[in-house]
């Protein structure tokens, strides 16, 4: 059942994530339209009415990404103005929302259908703490099995160069170098060898697309060109040479990966970045049944890892874990990091293995 309350109560929680995360534009956009929000639109009563758990299915995230693509569009000079901070006051922002709704309804509703493309190449910066870890317990060689990849762009992760602290991994030409904001010490130097990566997704879209990549790019935040560019430039890498993805429910594909020869001297790896939330409770139990299973299978000569970044909606973060094969220990935090991957803080030994918050490891 519909909770009015409810749904604008989730643009309260985006809205203390984003001041978190230096976001002041979307924080106060977060707040206006909780405040402000009317029925006046099919696109306004649709939020209002939202009758799944809007936190968990991103419905603040959606509808600014639509609103944001108006602004890109060059469609809406006074949302324009709310996204560049020009306009602060609320009430104007409640406003400026409403009468976008009024003006664009058509363009905005269908933003609701999907959850966002938040695909971030930024999260590479965090992945590779985790599979760097891997690495050092298991050996250089690792075969990449992403799920939720969307537009692909962290199967880019052996194309990145990476700076973490002034630690460097990856191709010293890469056309584009990951570098979070280190802090702590940096990781300590293990050799990585990146043979092969594959991704899936239940929707997978082509980055190369022209359309797509305007609705990626929607889901910038506004706050952060920095971001923008680096999405421009690692599309032009998927153009001059595609990535390895393909439609399919992340459980049937998991299963059917781990079931296939593995190389002797290569950890098999499962990755994921910002995707367990959106899973079904049924097809997460069968990822984490065909991983268990798949790891009282693995040997020295063939290691299984897995490495996530996921938020940790109980203590407000989002955390990097890993497990790997053979051995019986959890899964451990190895590292915190921002949304987007803007900063990463390395952690050091003993890792704590405390179950992931949503009791899933």
């Amino acid at each position: 059942m519909a909770d009015e309350a409810g749904n604008r109560e989730a643009f309260r929680i985006q809205e203390f994530y984003c001041r978190n995360m230096d976001a002041p534009i979307y924080a106060r956009l977060c707040t206006a339209i909780a405040e402000g929000l009317t029925r006046d639109s099919r696109t306004g009563a649709r939020i209002l009415d939202w009758p799944g758990e809007p936190t968990r299915d991103a419905l603040p995230l959606r509808f600014i990404g639509g609103l944001h693509a108006l602004v890109q569009a060059g469609a809406d000079a006074g949302l324009a103005a709310v996204f560049r901070g020009e306009t602060t006051d609320q009430d104007t922002i409640a406003v400026a929302v409403n009468a976008a709704l009024g003006a664009h309804d058509d363009f905005l509703l269908p933003w609701l259908d999907g959850p966002p493309q938040t695909n971030e190449p930024g999260r590479s910066g965090a992945l590779i703490v985790g599979l760097l870890e891997i690495a050092r317990r298991h050996g250089p060689k690792i075969e990449l099995l992403e799920i939720g990849s969307s537009a692909g762009l962290n199967l880019l992760i052996d194309r990145y160069a990476f700076d973490l602290g002034g630690m460097k991994v990856g191709p010293a030409d890469a056309p584009v170098t990951i570098t979070p904001e280190w802090r702590g010490e940096p990781p300590v130097p293990a050799p990585i060898e990146i043979v092969s990566v594959r991704g899936c997704d239940v929707r997978p879209l082509d980055a190369t697309d022209p359309a797509v990549e305007a609705r990626l790019a929607a889901y910038v935040w506004a706050e952060t060109p920095a971001r923008a560019e680096r999405l421009r430039k690692a599309i032009a890498m998927q153009r001059a040479k595609p990535v390895d993805l393909v439609q399919a429910d992340a459980a049937d594909w998991v299963e059917a990966r781990l079931a296939e020869p593995q190389e002797a001297g290569v950890t098999r790896v499962l990755m994921h970045s910002v995707v367990w939330q959106y899973l079904p409770e049924d097809s997460a139990n069968r990822i984490r049944v065909a991983m268990n299973a798949a790891g009282e299978r693995a040997t020295p000569d063939r290691p299984l890892g897995w490495v996530m970044m996921e938020p940790n909606r109980d203590l407000h973060r989002h955390e990097v874990r890993v497990r790997g094969w053979p051995g019986d220990t959890p899964m451990e935090l190895v590292a915190l990091t921002h949304a987007h991957g803007a900063w990463v803080e390395a952690l050091e030994p003993p890792y704590e293995t405390r179950p992931y918050v949503m009791r899933a490891y």
